[in-house]
């Protein structure tokens, strides 16, 4: 390793000051030496001025990786030592431990192994390794045992071998077989429970491979399957997969098996959850019936509030009040179900009752406590914190090397490996330089860290300059002007989609801040007559934010100019978004949005409504009405923003001193 002197005097070079984006002066010649690494023609000499790079220690490990499986135990062990203590070597260890594996080098693998590893694959090859090296010990059955037992879904390939293994020293008796099966029948994993039969007894094989058959085909064989509680347990099982796909075939026969096999309350209404849950997603007919069969002590909270949203689908608001106070205190407390109480309160009735939900929701920052605030009148509860540390806390936080390395990669858009640097400095550090850290990385222009790290304790979520970063803000500004848009929405939508990430890129391929996806970036660039630079060009923040806004103004103009309506579609498409309009027409916003039956998109649209009031706070220091701006209505008086009486957040403590793990 490079003398911790010389580490420090590059770190020193390396970091800006707090508000201003690192300008490291050899980072191009870092992403060079890398993918020539990747190439295979990385030639040290020619990048000696990288030595003392911290991020040398990643450019060896692009070449090793390169050449993992031709690679010398010695080379590797070098390079274990050399970065001992840094991601680096972690990452390194589990490619190099699955090409020793490969080779079948057990003595090397021993040698390089770490507890610390959790991949499946590879404690299955370290299982290999020691029983090839003569460990094969009563501690080696007993955590090939735990392995087994440890989920009822399928195991790597290389798991095969050593419960081959496990299963000839005699340690896997019937009853550890018979566990696994009924683990792979809870999780719907016909092909795991036919594999774990193997080895049964001739008619205990046979048994198992017919309640595998089951699952795949619910079959009348199951009428004389033993009356036990392993084929009551399984069948129902079975049942409940079924009535996933097709609820009336589940329904239909249900009675039957569970007369034949002596099913319990319990077994029953496993069947019956999953017919109402997988019929009230799509609010089919018979959704209402369906979800009335299930007993109370069967409802979890996921069924408790899609009984609220099919009441309300069918503007049944008696039924809809009446769902949510059969929920549990902790979710009927919940910002969203207390405020829709208060709605169905008022809607039937209870005006003083409402008024009192309405107050309580009001306290929460959230898009539920937006709305109640607006139903009686109250200024928005936002209560910021900005904890008084001391910026040289913050500059010891910058100058760690680990998050010198992850910010580092960010920039050079290698984010697995940043990822791996920053879980390696956060393993190190406590509350106050987790935060710390947050702002560095925003500071470098990686801003969705304040998402993923921050929250773990409650004060953390009213760091909203941290949780709501504002950039590009000239360039939003202008666009929404361009496209006669607020411009806190186009902010809330970036941070919805992409946290201020111009290089986002999604498994459905949208990319960038706006995360456009290229057919569409192609089509309102040429509608705009702007000439179209390709799918990279989406890449480019303002070209991002052109074309993004554009098509927010088209969705804008196409639904009528209710905003709600155009978030719904920007997230899931025109097919969907019609069929909730025509399912639901006229109905009010509040109520259509609580019903859209796509999780993602419900939550959606209320997390960039909510995201717009914040970044109207951030930009303007008040706020259009939620309730206004969702239905599109700009003309309205603005609201400000005040803190309700809230406990002071506790003092922070000094950080202790960073320490490698």
């Amino acid at each position: 390793m490079l003398p911790r002197i010389l580490i420090l005097l590059f770190i020193s070079a390396f970091i800006a000051p707090a508000h201003a984006q690192t300008a490291d002066p050899q980072r191009e010649q870092v992403r060079a030496a890398i993918e020539a690494a990747e190439r295979g023609n990385f030639d040290a000499a020619q990048y000696a001025a990288l030595a003392r790079h911290p991020l040398y220690g990643w450019i060896e490990y692009a070449a090793l990786r390169r050449d993992i499986d031709i690679l010398s135990n010695t080379q590797a062990q070098a390079f274990l030592a050399r970065y001992r203590g840094q991601a680096v070597v972690e990452a390194f260890r589990e490619i190099w431990l699955a090409a020793l594996s490969r080779r079948q080098d057990w003595p090397a693998f021993r040698a390089a192994w770490s507890s610390s590893i959790d991949s499946d694959s590879l404690r299955c090859a370290e299982l290999d390794a020691r029983q090839a090296t003569g460990a094969a010990d009563a501690q080696w059955v007993s955590d090939a045992q735990a392995l087994w037992r440890s989920t009822g879904k399928a195991l790597p390939s290389t798991c095969d071998a050593p419960f081959a293994l496990l299963a000839a020293k005699g340690g896997l008796p019937p009853a550890l077989r018979w566990e696994r099966i009924e683990k792979a029948a809870a999780e719907w994993q016909p092909a795991v429970m036919r594999s774990a039969a193997r080895g049964l007894p001739s008619d205990d094989f046979a048994l198992a491979n017919d309640y595998a058959a089951f699952f795949e085909a619910v079959h009348e064989r199951a009428l004389t399957w033993p009356k036990t509680e392993r084929s009551r347990r399984i069948a129902s099982h079975g049942l409940a997969r079924l009535a996933k796909s097709v609820p009336m075939a589940a329904e239909a026969q249900l009675e039957k098996y569970a007369s034949a096999l002596g099913f319990t309350p319990e077994d029953r209404n496993r069947v019956l959850y999953q017919a109402a849950l997988w019929t009230v997603a799509s609010y089919e007919p018979e959704s209402a019936r369906r979800l009335n069969a299930v007993p109370e002590v069967a409802y979890d909270e996921r069924l408790h509030e899609w009984r609220a949203r099919e009441a309300m689908a069918r503007s049944d608001w008696r039924a809809a009040l009446a769902a949510i106070r059969k929920m549990g205190d902790k979710q009927r407390n919940d910002s969203r179900w207390k405020y829709f109480e208060a709605r169905l309160s008022e809607l039937t009735g209870d005006q003083t009752g409402a008024q009192a939900l309405y107050r309580d929701a009001a306290r929460k920052a959230e898009f539920h406590g937006f709305l109640a605030a607006d139903r009686i009148g109250a200024t928005y509860a936002l209560c910021p914190w900005q904890p008084a540390d001391p910026p040289a806390m913050k500059g010891t936080i910058a100058r760690d090397p680990a998050i010198v390395r992850a910010v580092a990669l960010y920039q050079l858009d290698r984010r697995g490996w940043a990822q791996r640097e920053w879980e390696d400095a956060l393993s190190r550090f406590d509350d106050t330089q987790r935060r710390l850290a947050v702002a560095v990385a925003q500071d470098n222009g990686w801003f969705d860290r304040a998402v993923f790290a921050l929250g773990k304790q409650p004060d953390e979520l009213r760091l909203y300059t941290l949780r709501f970063p504002l950039h590009h803000d000239a360039t939003i500004r202008r666009e929404a002007a361009r496209n006669r848009l607020d411009p806190a929405w186009i902010a809330a939508e970036i941070r919805a989609e992409s946290v201020f990430d111009p290089r986002a890129r999604s498994h459905a391929n949208a990319l960038g801040l706006m995360q456009v996806v290229p057919g569409t970036g192609m089509t309102v660039a040429r509608r705009l007559g702007l000439a179209w630079g390709g799918a990279e060009s989406l890449y480019d923040a303002d070209t991002n934010i052109v074309l993004g806004s554009a098509y927010l103004r088209q969705l804008l103009d196409t639904y009528g100019g209710q905003p709600y309506f155009a978030i719904a579609g920007y997230n899931a498409g025109p097919a969907p978004l019609a069929r909730w309009q025509s399912q639901r027409p006229g109905m009010d916003p509040d109520f259509w949005i609580e019903t859209i039956s796509y999780k993602e998109t419900r939550e959606y649209v209320a997390r960039v409504l909510a995201f717009s009031v914040i970044y109207d706070w951030r930009l303007n220091g008040d706020a259009l009405p939620l309730s206004d701006r969702m239905r599109g209505r700009t003309d309205a008086p603005r609201k400000k923003f005040a803190c309700p009486l809230v406990e002071p957040p506790a003092p922070a403590t000094a950080p202790a001193a960073s320490t490698r793990r």
